[in-house]
């Protein structure tokens, strides 16, 4: 993190310096509607995306995202039914949802879709509308396009002034400090721009507003996100458990006039009282595992399950099952796991668990056996695929492995581990220039777009590639060739290496 202002601002004067704004990983830039705002003065709904994907990147690289398919999943299909019900579509804007390995409570919105809450956040919510609360708070502020309001209402900043603002506000939301964001700014701006490192007041009740409706046209309890704002206000102290809140405070800073208000808000919505949905409590579970600082395990806090076996709660039972896994003790889960499987066949986290602890103790025969299975009852669930596919690839079936990931990212679409994982098992079944390509289709999602052309220019050059292959290949170079600049272009047709940006060691576009 104590790298990403300048990076970030070195990303962001590239890009402005640039006519044409590029994409990584989505579709052509055109498919993103011209809303026609005077905000697209400042930036474009696709600059915002690249902008975006940039923090995502810094996050990524630094270890920051918790990347977990069963958690992934959860947190992206949470947000994913709060987005239905919103303005936006999928031609409009994609949105994408992590989970930050930090047990500070925050949650934070970065331009152009991108919304982050810390594991800390969703241990500390009560209940799924708590957390539906927080993610359509977010959703709200990209829909509104706050970040870009907020640098348009200072008409008189240049263009550099303007990059390292921008760069100031992402960074200070990012690292969770208004240290590193006020830093930025003061060097671009002086101390006036200081107002812009936190969304306004009027942007806090307008996320508020329009989350609270977004909430009760999902399903939610329109109430809850007052309610969570209103349990934080009053466990706010100076030290202890409660300094984990302060951080939440200093990025949506809490009033009684402002909590009464989406009280009120609230109550003008049918009362609904929504049910938590078992993944919900799986994942809190696998999180509070995950929250163990390296070297610890969770087990202590599972003394009580080991103690009333069948009469405590079944995700207590999972928390417990994952904490041995976690303190390599996957035997000792093993029959934890089956008898929840056995109880409850419907409840896809524990299949994908008893698949982990069955690979873990060495028994990779059943584990492959219980996902195999587990891939009938649900086809092309993601988390159960990726499972199966590690148990394929350490049982010595990559090829198998690769075809049935290749048939579930025909469909949905993979994270970054994930394509590292498809690339992995393409090379190791013999299938190099689709290794190749998977790595190109990596290399493009974090943005590196003249890595991903080069590798896809090795990919055509591997021996016994077939002409549908290398067609593909070669049509998907001129796909992301139509986000480079006019000269980069045309050292591409021509073959020859590709410049780099005027006035930038950098290779990203």
């Amino acid at each position: 993190m104590k790298t990403l202002v300048t990076r970030l601002l070195v990303l962001l004067l590239v890009t402005i310096w640039i006519s044409e704004p590029v994409l990584a990983g989505v579709g052509p830039v055109n498919e993103l509607p011209d809303i026609g705002t005077p905000a697209d003065a400042i930036l474009t709904p696709a600059e915002e995306y690249q902008l975006g994907g940039m923090v995502i990147k810094e996050l990524r690289d630094s270890g920051q995202i918790i990347d977990d398919p069963e958690v992934t999943e959860y947190i992206q299909g949470v947000g994913d039914r709060l987005v239905g019900h919103t303005a936006e579509t999928s031609t409009t804007r994609r949105f994408h949802f992590y989970v930050i390995k930090e047990t500070d409570i925050n949650a934070f919105a970065l331009p152009g879709g991108y919304v982050c809450v810390n594991l800390g956040l969703m241990l500390a919510t009560r209940s799924e509308s708590e957390l539906a609360g927080v993610l359509a708070h977010e959703i709200s502020h990209v829909t509104q396009r706050h970040t870009v309001r907020q640098i348009q209402a200072s008409q008189k900043a240049s263009l550099a002034a303007t990059a390292a603002m921008l760069a100031a506000i992402l960074a200070g939301v990012a690292s969770h400090s208004s240290n590193a964001g006020i830093a930025g700014v003061m060097a671009s701006q002086s101390a006036a721009m200081q107002s812009q490192l936190n969304y306004s007041r009027d942007s806090e009740y307008e996320a508020d507003r329009v989350g609270i409706s977004v909430m009760a046209a999902a399903g939610f309890e329109p109430s809850a996100m007052a309610t969570f704002f209103e349990t934080m206000g009053r466990r706010t102290g100076a030290a202890g458990p409660n300094a984990k809140i302060i951080e939440f405070l200093q990025t949506h800073p809490l009033t009684s006039a402002r909590v009464a208000e989406a009280k009120a808000r609230a109550a003008s919505y049918p009362v609904v009282r929504p049910l938590d949905s078992t993944s919900y409590s799986l994942t809190r579970e696998r999180l509070r595992v995950f929250s163990v600082p390296g070297g610890q395990n969770a087990e202590p806090y599972y003394s009580d399950v080991s103690a009333l076996g069948d009469v405590s709660p079944d995700y207590r039972r999972y928390g417990e099952a994952v904490a041995l896994i976690q303190d390599r003790r996957p035997a000792d889960a093993v029959p934890i796991l089956k008898d929840l499987v056995d109880k409850h066949a419907d409840v896809i986290d524990y299949h994908t668990a008893l698949g982990q602890a069955l690979l873990a103790s060495g028994d990779a025969a059943g584990s492959q056996a219980v996902l195999q299975k587990s891939m009938d009852l649900f086809p092309r669930s993601v988390p159960v695929t990726v499972r199966y596919a590690e148990t394929l690839m350490q049982a010595g079936n990559p090829k198998l492995a690769h075809s049935v990931l290749l048939d579930l990212f025909n469909v949905t679409n993979p994270t970054q581990s994930q394509i590292r994982l498809i690339a992995l098992a393409a090379n190791a079944a013999g299938e190099t220039a689709e290794a190749y390509y998977y790595m190109a289709e990596s290399d493009a999602q974090n943005g590196d777009l003249l890595l991903a052309i080069n590798t896809l220019r090795i990919a055509i050059t591997t021996p016994d590639i077939t002409p549908m292959q290398r067609s593909r290949f070669k049509a998907r170079i001129d796909e992301l060739k139509e986000y480079l600049p006019a000269r980069a272009q045309a050292a591409i047709e021509r073959g020859d290496p590709i410049p780099e940006p005027r006035g930038s060691g950098q290779t990203r576009y």
